[in-house]
């Protein structure tokens, strides 16, 4: 009899298991996951190189600056030929995983295209964003061609899967970050929501596309400090300080993103005169800061910041020329202006306080990013994957006050809030909405 009923209970526990079902999902996802790590990373990678040789190829050719009014009316034609005259970027990736839009493949084309033609102007603009939506397109298509949600091994919500992995991919491979490319991927949705099912899919797909990208020797950006100081609550304090006070340089550049973009739609309706306007004005910003310091992505103000040459007003230099270009419409990303921003205020405040540079332009970087993603889990992982360990306490600080002081606003308007940043209850709806019914109240 104890035999008996300790078969039936091992049988029992097999069944709880689930083992068929699980084992499906490894190897479907370990199939699907490095299919599309190969494809999108070898698009990322790609896409690296082109944004590379446009940024060394204006340092080197000033002149392409004047050639900007071009590129943007050949950017409008493109996004016209595809019949997307109001695109809406990173957002578009954003809706299709919670509306089940399809993003079609063309996007990816034109997003490359027209980024390497901002940059190629010496537009300020980053890749990551742009590296998102190729990744999202690429990722939708391939999962589509692998009749994702079309067959008895696949549920419906599998593309959404296959969306987040090209996402990851691209992003990993132009930053070799997979571990928070994947996580950010996954947790970038729904703000207090993560996909779970795909962190094996994301994880994978993205240390396959970082092989990939250093097959291809990609160019990777990283900031690694070499010194950290031992905890103490001195700069504990002063890390709470700085993590705040970056809190509204991210509100500040969240709205400038946005509120630029307004104006732009509405004193201009045409989206060719719009993007000229907006060439002439970065034109005539450059030539009046007498410094290209503020063109293109901006790394080298990262490293002047980490050695301590760093102006004080960088930060909103770049918050003013990344709103003129993205918001008349050039493409490109807005995360890689997001660190250069964090980085020149951190090391302003480094500067002012006679603090360590280094740690300050880390922590201000990651602090920035975190409130304009609002993506905490991700934004750690990106402090130790582009930042090294030394400085992770200080990195979960200035994350968690980041993301609670930077409160419902963000790049993406897309982006969902599922859980409150300040309370432990249910909000379900969009930043917008929260901000609005705050303010009636």
């Amino acid at each position: 009899m104890l035999d008996e009923k300790v078969n039936i209970d091992i049988n029992e526990f097999l069944k709880t298991l689930n083992f068929k079902t699980n084992i499906i999902y490894f190897i479907k996802w370990g199939i699907f996951s490095v299919i599309i790590g190969v494809v999108v990373g070898f698009a990322g990678a790609s896409f690296g190189h082109a944004i590379s040789f446009a940024t060394d190829f204006w340092q080197s050719h000033r002149y392409t600056l004047y050639l900007l009014p071009i590129f943007g009316l050949i950017i409008s034609a493109l996004y016209h030929f595809i019949h997307a005259d109001n695109p809406r970027g990173t957002n578009w990736v954003i809706d299709s995983i919670s509306s089940g839009e399809t993003i079609p493949l063309k996007m990816a084309p034109t997003i490359y295209i027209s980024s390497f033609l901002t940059h190629l102007g010496a537009g300020s603009a980053g890749r990551e964003g742009a590296a998102l939506q190729i990744g999202g397109s690429l990722g939708n298509f391939i999962g589509r061609k692998l009749k994702l949600g079309q067959t008895s091994f696949s549920d419906k919500a599998d593309i959404n899967i296959a969306i987040m992995c090209g996402m990851a991919s691209c992003f990993s491979a132009l930053f070799g970050t997979p571990i928070s490319a994947s996580i950010f991927s996954m947790e970038i949705f729904s703000v207090g929501v993560m996909y779970h099912a795909a962190l094996i899919p994301c994880l994978l797909s993205s240390y396959i596309a970082v092989y990939v990208a250093k097959l291809m020797n990609t160019p990777v950006e990283k900031f690694i400090i070499q010194r950290a100081p031992d905890w103490n609550f001195r700069l504990v304090g002063f890390m709470i300080l700085l993590a705040a006070l970056t809190a509204i340089v991210a509100i500040l550049f969240s709205v400038a993103m946005h509120e630029s973009a307004n104006i732009y739609k509405k004193v201009f309706k045409n989206p060719y005169i719009r993007i000229v306007v907006a060439a002439v004005l970065f034109i005539i910003l450059t030539i009046l800061s007498g410094s290209r310091d503020y063109n293109g992505g901006g790394f080298w103000l990262i490293e002047r910041s980490m050695s301590g040459n760093v102006r004080y007003e960088a930060f909103l230099m770049k918050i003013l020329f990344t709103a003129v270009a993205m918001g008349g419409g050039f493409k490109g990303g807005e995360i890689v202006p997001t660190f250069v921003i964090g980085a020149t205020f951190g090391g302003a405040f480094a500067k002012f306080f006679g603090l360590p540079y280094e740690l300050c332009t880390a922590c201000g970087m990651i602090a920035c990013f975190v409130g304009v993603t609002n993506c905490p889990i991700a934004s750690i992982f990106m402090g130790l994957e582009f930042c090294g360990s030394l400085g992770i306490n200080y990195y979960a600080i200035v994350v968690g006050v980041s993301f609670v002081l930077s409160g419902y606003y963000g790049l993406y308007s897309s982006q969902k809030f599922a859980y409150s940043k300040t309370e432990a209850r249910y909000v379900g709806s969009d930043a917008v909405s929260i901000r609005k019914k705050r303010q009636n109240s």
